[in-house]
């Protein structure tokens, strides 16, 4: 019996696979708990429609991220910190402060899309990785600099 699966499951495959099962395993289980459903003709026309659907929106996902990903090669940033005389940050520079300086830049990257090689301690040079697609990746430089 062929389902074509609606979530992942562990043992048996990936979303929108196509698995064959034995009879009261599709019936019983995958079909009624909503893991399944029965791979008829017109559900398998309609899955590779939806799929080839899926594609294009994400190669267009991609683009739009390696376009941004192009103009931020040459992006420098400047945070402002208090800091002491030894030049340690009071508090904590963190994502949202980045996304703020990009957003004054004019680009719009979600906060929770930057991570930091290194914690910003100090006043200094660090470098911001943005996962802006799973196959994109930027790093920007930014400065902390003491207010």
């Amino acid at each position: 019996m062929e389902i074509i699966l609606k979530q992942d499951i562990k043992s048996l495959g990936e979303k929108d696979d196509i698995v064959n099962v034995k009879p009261g395993y599709g019936r019983n289980y995958l079909i009624p708990q909503g893991f399944g459903a029965l791979a008829t003709p017109s559900a398998k026309k309609v899955l590779a429609e939806n799929l080839k659907q899926a594609a294009f929106k994400q190669d267009k996902i991609k683009k739009d991220a390696e376009g941004i990903a192009t103009r931020l090669a040459d992006v420098k940033l400047s945070i402002g910190a208090k800091a002491g005389e030894t030049g340690k940050i009071f508090g904590a520079v963190n994502t949202i402060m980045i996304a703020d300086a990009l957003k004054q830049q004019g680009f719009d990257v979600d906060r929770r899309r930057i991570t930091f090689e290194t914690e910003p301690k100090f006043v200094g040079e660090y470098i911001a990785n943005l996962n802006l697609h799973k196959e994109v990746k930027v790093k920007v430089p930014f400065a902390v600099v003491a207010e």
